[in-house]
């Protein structure tokens, strides 16, 4: 697996533009998620954009590895939020055991399904036991491109609840709701909130 070029493409051209369209307030479910871990938990966030959750996470507390695959994002994180960001692809994560918690909105939903499994067992990888994931997904029934080209996973629910089960997780929630993508389309989306099983 690599990175999706087109995809990466997109936002390295759009780094700008696109993380001021969303303003300064961090993700719906953050708080939430957060309010899970222990006070100083070490988190590590796959495609911190331009950080808007990256600085609410250090806000809080929390011992923040923020990364992204797109070099122009990583640096409008940094001037922003002076987070720390640093750029790696979901398929370079090789920690094991160095997280008490991965956040990743609206960003794993850009892995080709079949690498899907793959990323979520680096992730159960990195985890310690127990540790906490979330992640959050664009629903749909066929991977492709969307009207900005950039690669779309496009589950359904089952499919999404079945790999990640597979890949080691438990399922503690599940979300459906409605949201509008960079690309102006309303979508289902699906959050959904994990636990790593497992001594590994």
């Amino acid at each position: 697996m690599s990175a999706d070029r087109a995809t990466i493409a997109f936002y390295e051209a759009n780094a700008p533009r696109y993380t001021l369209s969303f303003g300064q307030a961090p993700s719906r479910h953050l708080d939430s998620f957060l309010d899970r871990l222990e006070p100083g938990a070490r988190v590590l966030e796959l495609g911190c954009g331009g950080g808007r959750d990256s600085g609410c996470i250090r806000e809080r507390g929390f011992d923040l590895d923020a990364t992204d695959g797109t070099p122009a994002m990583v640096r409008k994180a940094n001037e922003r939020f002076d987070v720390g960001a640093r750029v790696m692809w979901f398929d370079e994560l090789d920690a094991v055991r160095a997280y008490d918690a991965v956040w990743a909105h609206a960003c794993l939903l850009h892995v080709a399904r079949v690498d899907l499994p793959g990323v979520l067992a680096a992730i159960h990888r990195a985890l310690r036991p127990g540790g906490w994931h979330f992640a959050n997904y664009k629903l749909g029934d066929g991977e492709g491109r969307d009207p900005l080209g950039r690669l779309t996973n496009l589950p359904d629910e089952a499919w999404l609840e079945c790999v990640y089960r597979d890949s080691g997780f438990a399922i503690v929630a599940t979300e459906r709701y409605r949201g509008e993508g960079a690309d102006g389309v309303q979508r289902d989306w699906c959050a959904l909130t994990l636990r790593k099983e497992g001594r590994l």
